[in-house]
């Protein structure tokens, strides 16, 4: 319990109630609880960030595997990987998958952004999203056309140089691709060095960047090992969220909104736990349908990487 004393199970009762508390939870639990007039719980399956390892950088490859702090899921067996099962690891404890992955800043292509746009998400587009990076960023380099300077996430440049990392990028450069200096900047396309979300020498995970600024308000609630099971409707208005934590069945009440951000596996479960999903799903696992919605679940996309490791 974070932010104030255990609360009794008649005092579960909120105004706003954020699931997961990842690089997107974080976020959303400190602006919510900005201006004090809000309560806010957040809830997390995993515990706090404690483990040594989470704050030293190259610590995220002792974490790789590690179940303490890592969901270890494994993908269906791919038909394009000629039948092979991928490793997928994900963050399960405060600030998530940003708390043990490789602290690489990298935003995304415009063209991405732009073809959200197009399709019909209106605020969606590069040039609507660009302020918001750069509000959030404090980039060490400074300000430019797309950085900002003062935000709560630190970006740095990589301290160490490496000669094997320096003369690949010389040799990418020498087949014709060009040097890319910035892949948060005009374009993605190129050989560089990577930009990292560290401060002197630590990582700056969502819950160092966002949550630990905001933990010493009243109206903000947080809940460790708190694994949610269901949303709860009335109606079609969701009203609460039932939670295991250290074996007790819980359960917490919203008097305005619930915010599911538990990350690309574990939001769109909870939702077809919930009744939200394909219809035909749910029914077959016996559910039963709040919403038939049938891109909950489908359409993710993720990207491949290759590496050499070698002793």
């Amino acid at each position: 319990m974070e932010g104030s004393a255990a609360l009794r199970e008649q005092d579960l009762e909120f105004d706003y109630i954020v699931v997961g508390a990842g690089s997107a939870g974080c976020v959303l639990a400190n602006r919510l609880s900005s201006d004090g007039r809000h309560t806010v719980l957040l809830l997390e399956a995993g515990p706090k960030d404690t483990n040594i390892w989470i704050h030293v950088p190259l610590g995220y490859g002792k974490l790789f595997k590690e179940k303490t702090v890592n969901w270890m899921y494994q993908t269906e067996p791919e038909p394009g990987l000629d039948g092979r099962s991928v490793f997928q690891p994900r963050g399960k404890v405060l600030g998530g998958s940003s708390s043990i992955n490789g602290l690489l800043y990298v935003r995304g292509q415009h063209e991405d952004y732009d073809r959200w746009r197009q399709r019909g998400n209106i605020g969606w587009g590069y040039d609507d999203v660009l302020p918001y990076f750069k509000r959030a960023e404090n980039q060490s380099r400074g300000a430019d056309t797309y950085h900002g300077t003062g935000g709560p996430l630190p970006v740095s440049d990589w301290r160490h140089e490496d000669p094997l990392s320096e003369a690949f990028v010389k040799a990418a450069v020498e087949t014709g691709l060009p040097f890319n200096g910035d892949f948060n900047g005009a374009s993605q396309e190129g050989a560089g060095f990577f930009q990292t979300t560290t401060r002197r020498g630590r990582r700056a995970s969502s819950a160092v960047s966002y949550l630990r600024p905001a933990l010493g308000r009243s109206n903000l609630h947080v809940e460790t090992d708190a694994l949610a099971q269901r949303l709860l409707f009335e109606g079609r208005r969701a009203s609460g969220v039932t939670f295991s934590q250290r074996g007790r069945q819980r359960t917490a009440r919203a008097r305005k909104e619930i915010l599911v951000s538990s990350g690309a596996y574990n939001s769109p479960q909870l939702l077809q736990l919930s009744g939200i999903g394909p219809a035909d799903l749910l029914k077959q696992h016996g559910i039963d349908v709040v919403l038939d919605a049938p891109g909950v679940g489908s359409d993710l996309q993720d990207h491949l990487q290759v590496r050499i490791v070698m002793r």
